[in-house]
């Protein structure tokens, strides 16, 4: 275990509000999320896309783009990003997905695109929202990050009738540097450092594993960037490899995004921006190969 420790609270002991409320007042914005609203107004005003505000936590708006030439035999597939808000290109893949590839699809599925979960984290470059939740551990009955629940209500309509979900996020060095430790602190436990993976890989769903569909992903986003080797013991992140660059959670029940549908096809991304082989457009681009070649896969399979 190491020694270190957050500034904020005691060891051994869970944050209090008063804890809480500290943390919230050290968090600076850093960013804009115009940035992003900017954005989906210019894609929906290219005609394709609908955007649909599907509710506010505090001043910010949450937002989605929907295909706007519906058509109710046609799949449904749903891209987020933004759900850890530091994780910028889960974010800006989706958006770059939408004024892009996304037009292969036309006529051909029903896509729900919402890039910016968690418009307050993203401003501050930081995981939980301002509650000092993590919205990743709250898409499930009992799960208290406003964030979660109002994407959950949105998507309600299409949990059991979407054919693909795929989250996008990413590993970066700031998670042992910043954010492990935060959580271990505000958990009153001790912070056991682990390590972080040198490239980019996926998340299976545990319950309902489809390895040819993660493959398939895999092989296009190697196109773009590396794929995260194992470790020494055959792991990443603590889990062991179910293919190359893949690994599996039991996603509904840790209440992670991807989890949230019934969807056929599921997966998490998950980029390496901090590699000295990354820049932020490669970043971007392997988030647009592994959306498209998920949608590919998706639609081949019916």
């Amino acid at each position: 275990m190491s020694a270190r420790f957050h500034p904020i609270g005691e060891p051994g002991r869970p944050w209090t509000d008063d804890d809480k409320a500290r943390w919230q007042q050290g968090q600076v914005q850093r960013r804009s999320s115009s940035d992003v609203s900017d954005r989906v107004r210019a894609i929906a005003a290219a005609g394709r896309f609908d955007v649909v505000e599907y509710g506010r936590v505090g001043l910010h708006r949450l937002l989605a783009l929907r295909t706007r030439a519906w058509h109710a035999q046609r799949p449904i597939v749903i891209v987020t990003g933004g759900v850890h808000g530091y994780e910028t290109s889960g974010v800006h893949g989706a958006l770059a997905f939408l004024e892009g590839s996304a037009a292969a699809y036309d006529g051909r599925a029903n896509l729900v695109v919402v890039p910016c979960v968690s418009p307050w984290a993203y401003e501050r470059i930081q995981r939980w929202n301002a509650a000092a939740i993590d919205p990743n551990r709250s898409f499930r009955v009992g799960g208290v990050a406003e964030e979660s629940l109002a994407l959950m209500a949105f998507i309600a309509p299409w949990r059991d009738t979407a054919l693909l979900h795929i989250d996008l996020h990413e590993t970066t060095d700031s998670d042992e540097s910043e954010f492990r430790p935060a959580l271990a602190a505000r958990d009153g436990k001790a912070y056991a450092p682990g390590t972080i993976p040198d490239g980019f890989y996926l998340v299976d769903d545990a319950a309902k594993p489809q390895p040819a569909f993660q493959a398939a992903i895999i092989a296009a986003v190697a196109q773009v960037t590396h794929i995260a080797p194992a470790d020494d013991k055959g792991e990443l992140i603590g889990c062991q490899l179910k293919g190359p660059g893949v690994i599996e959670y039991a996603v509904k029940s840790l209440g992670l995004c991807a989890g949230m549908t019934n969807a056929r096809f599921t997966t998490t991304t998950e980029v390496y921006p901090d590699s000295p082989r990354a820049t932020p457009t490669i970043c971007n681009d392997a988030q647009v190969a592994a959306v498209t070649a998920a949608i590919d896969f998706a639609l081949a399979a019916v």
